[in-house]
C-alpha cells in the first residue's frame, strides 16, 4: 500500500460503471460526486468505471478494441475496464454484461493505495460487489448509493427469463447492502425495500439526485425555429433511454392518434430501432439524436410538455434522472406512470405537471390538449418545477448530502479507544 502524499487528505474509490462522457443516467452524478470531492475535500479520487455505452447500449467509438485505460478527467483518476454490452435486453446478454464487469474488475483492480472509503452506484451488481470486496480488503468503509435494484427491475422488465434473473439480483443485493457501513437511497420509495433486503433502518440515508444541467440560455422561438417547430403546434417531447421498461410504444400511438400533436422522441437506446419502424408513416413525430450538453437545456425548454413514461407492470420506485433536468426546464411535466410510484409523488409535490396512468394515448392526448388551451396555465405549472428544482433539487445541496453521508460513514468506522488511549 502506498502512503498518501502529504498534501492529500484522503484516498477515495466511487464504483460506478457509468461515467462520463456518459450523459444520461447515473453517469452525470458519479462524474459531479467524484469531480466534487477531488476540488473540495482535496482527495485523491478515484473511479472503478465501464467503457461508455450508455444509452446507446453501444460501446463509444473512442473506446471500441480497449480493454482498459486510466484517463484523468478534471482532477479523477478514472479507471476503465472492458465488458460486454447488449444490444438487445435478454437476462442471459445482462447476466454476461454484469459478469464481464465483474470478473475483469476483479482481475484487474485500479492500482492505487489503499482507499480512505470506498463508495458504489447501484443498481449494478459486479459494481456493487467489487466495491464491497475493495472495501474488505482494504478494511475500509463501504457506502452503496441505490440510485434503483436490478432485482426489482428484472421482474417486471418483460425481458426473457427476467423471473430467475430478479431472484439472483435480488440476492447479490442482499449480501452487497448487509455488507454497506451506510446505505444511501435516492427516494423515500426504496427505504421499505433496502429494509426488506436485510439492512437495519439506522443504516439507511436519504440522499435525493439534484438537477445538475444548466438553465437555458436561447429562448424558447430561437430554438423552436432552429428545430423546425411551428409556434403554433404543440410539442410533446421524450428525452434519454429508450428502453424496454419506458413504454414509449404509448408516445408513438398518441402521436399516430392526435396528428394535431408533434411527439419528440430524442435520446437512444435498445428499443430505438424498434420505436422507428413502429412509427412509419406517422407525419407528427420526430426522433432526435441525444443533445450535447449545450444544446439539451435549450432543447426541452422549447418543448411545450416534457413526458416521463413506463410500462404499467412496473413497480415505480426510482425517480428517472430525466425528471430533474425537466424541472429545471421550467416547461410541465406530463406523467405516464404508475400513480403510486417515486415519480409520480415527485411530480405531485413540485406541482409541476399531470400524472396519467400508463399506456394509455388517449390520457396523454387530452393532458396535451389541456395545456395548448391555455398557454399561461401552463408556464405557471412549469415555473413551479423550476421553483422546486432550485429550492429542493440543487447541485450544491445534493453535493452536500453526499459529502455527508461519506463523512458519517468514516466517522462511524473510527476505532474506537479505550479510556487508556488504545483502540479496540
Amino acid at each position: 500500500m502506498r502512503d498518501k502524499p502529504a498534501e492529500i487528505r484522503e484516498r477515495l474509490l466511487l464504483v460506478s460503471t457509468n461515467y462520463a462522457p456518459e450523459m444520461a443516467g447515473i453517469g452525470p452524478y458519479a462524474t459531479q460526486v467524484a469531480e466534487h470531492w477531488a476540488a473540495e475535500r482535496h482527495a485523491e479520487v478515484h473511479v472503478l468505471a465501464g467503457m461508455p455505452h450508455y444509452p446507446a447500449w453501444r460501446t463509444d467509438p473512442a473506446y471500441r478494441g480497449v480493454w482498459r485505460t486510466l484517463d484523468r478527467r478534471a482532477g479523477v483518476l478514472v479507471h476503465r475496464r472492458r465488458h460486454s454490452v447488449p444490444v438487445r435486453q435478454t437476462a442471459a446478454r445482462r447476466a454476461l454484461y454484469e459478469a464481464s464487469i465483474l470478473a475483469h474488475g476483479w482481475l484487474s483492480p485500479p492500482r492505487m493505495g489503499r482507499p480512505d472509503a470506498v463508495v458504489a452506484q447501484m443498481p449494478s451488481l459486479a459494481g456493487g460487489l467489487l466495491a464491497a470486496r475493495f472495501a474488505r480488503r482494504h478494511g475500509a468503509p463501504f457506502v452503496p448509493v441505490v440510485q434503483d435494484l436490478m432485482g426489482a427491475a428484472a421482474v417486471q422488465s418483460g425481458i426473457d427469463g427476467g423471473g430467475r434473473a430478479a431472484a439472483a439480483a435480488t440476492a447479490v443485493e442482499r449480501q452487497v447492502l448487509r455488507s454497506a457501513t451506510l446505505v444511501g437511497i435516492i427516494h423515500e420509495s426504496f427505504r421499505d425495500r433496502v429494509r426488506d433486503l436485510g439492512v437495519h433502518a439506522d443504516r439507511i440515508r436519504l440522499v435525493p439526485n439534484w438537477s445538475h444541467v444548466s438553465r437555458p440560455t436561447a429562448t424558447r422561438a430561437q430554438t423552436r425555429a432552429r428545430l423546425g417547430w411551428a409556434p403554433g403546434e404543440t410539442v410533446l417531447l421524450h428525452s434519454g433511454n429508450m428502453g424496454l421498461k419506458q413504454g414509449l410504444e404509448v408516445l408513438v400511438e398518441t402521436a399516430r392518434t392526435t396528428p394535431a400533436l408533434r411527439v419528440v422522441l430524442m435520446g437512444d437506446g435498445s428499443r430505438r430501432e424498434h420505436l422507428r419502424q413502429l412509427a412509419a408513416g406517422v407525419p407528427n413525430i420526430d426522433f432526435l439524436p441525444p443533445c450535447d450538453a449545450d444544446d439539451f437545456p435549450d432543447t426541452l425548454a422549447a418543448a411545450d410538455a416534457l413526458v416521463v413514461t413506463q410500462l404499467a407492470s412496473v413497480l415505480d420506485m426510482s425517480v428517472p434522472s430525466k425528471l430533474t433536468s425537466y424541472f429545471m426546464a421550467a416547461r410541465p411535466v406530463i406523467g405516464s406512470v404508475a400513480d403510486s410510484g417515486g415519480t409520480a409523488e415527485e411530480i405531485r409535490r413540485s406541482d409541476a405537471g399531470w400524472l396519467v396512468p400508463p399506456e394509455n394515448p388517449a390520457a396523454l392526448a387530452a393532458a396535451a390538449a389541456e395545456l395548448a388551451a391555455d398557454p399561461a396555465a401552463a408556464d405557471t405549472i412549469g415555473a413551479r418545477g423550476y421553483d422546486y428544482a432550485r429550492t429542493h433539487l440543487s447541485q450544491s445541496a445534493g453535493l452536500r448530502r453526499i459529502s455527508a453521508l461519506l463523512d458519517e460513514a468514516l466517522a462511524a468506522h473510527q476505532p474506537r479507544t479505550t479510556p487508556g488511549g488504545t483502540a479496540s
